[in-house]
């Protein structure tokens, strides 16, 4: 199991670029753009949630291949595809009900992400990072949830702030494991030398 978790964070690290990219978009868009009516920003939120499912169903897709962590990527992709569709059909609700869906949906991404990071066998920086967007997410979720008696719609600006938070942590992770990545290629490639030219010394002094 630990190998599986170990590859779904590890690989593939484009996968945390483009999810980065899409949430750190979504943040800004909901921190920063005015109004003061919910449902002119929540088809946009929805819009993002089904882009960063998009990408997580394609890297399921090559996991698949793989045939590690494709079930763990498959159900992120499906968490934020359900709750993509289900904030573009809710927008005419009543603003009561966005509250409890974006509430939901980063308390529930939260604690995922606090699962994956304390059950994961990376290293301590990366598992740092998981937990820390898990904690905010937790945070910003709860926050939101009693956020219902402030005026205009701040509970839509805490969203964008767990988002932007998420989109900086996603971009920085795909960066570190990338180097990482190309780390233990460089260390894979001088242990495989190093046993070539082991083996050549001890030809040498056989023949000798």
């Amino acid at each position: 199991m630990n190998y599986i978790k170990k590859n779904y964070i590890d690989s593939h690290w484009l996968v945390f670029i483009f999810q980065g990219i899409i949430a750190f978009l979504a943040g800004c868009i909901s921190l920063f753009t005015g109004g003061n009516r919910s449902a002119d920003i929540l088809p946009i939120i929805g819009l993002f949630l089904l882009g960063l499912a998009m990408v997580e169903f394609a890297n399921s897709i090559y996991r698949s291949y793989n045939r590690h962590g494709w079930a763990v990527s498959f159900l992120v992709a499906l968490f934020d595809a359900i709750f993509g569709l289900v904030v573009l059909v809710m927008v005419n609700q009543p603003p009561i009900w966005h509250l409890t869906i974006l509430a939901t949906y980063t308390i529930l991404r939260g604690i995922f992400e606090i699962v994956i990071g304390f059950n994961t066998t990376v290293d301590p920086t990366d598992r740092f990072i998981w937990l820390l967007c898990g904690v905010t997410g937790a945070i910003f979720g709860i926050v939101i949830f009693n956020s219902g008696h402030l005026p205009n719609i701040d509970y839509v600006r805490f969203f964008g702030a767990y988002m932007l938070i998420l989109g900086v942590c996603s971009l920085i992770y795909g960066v570190a494991n990338h180097v990482q990545k190309q780390e233990y290629h460089e260390a894979a490639l001088a242990e495989t030398r190093a046993k070539r030219s082991s083996r050549r010394t001890k030809k040498t002094k056989k023949s000798a």
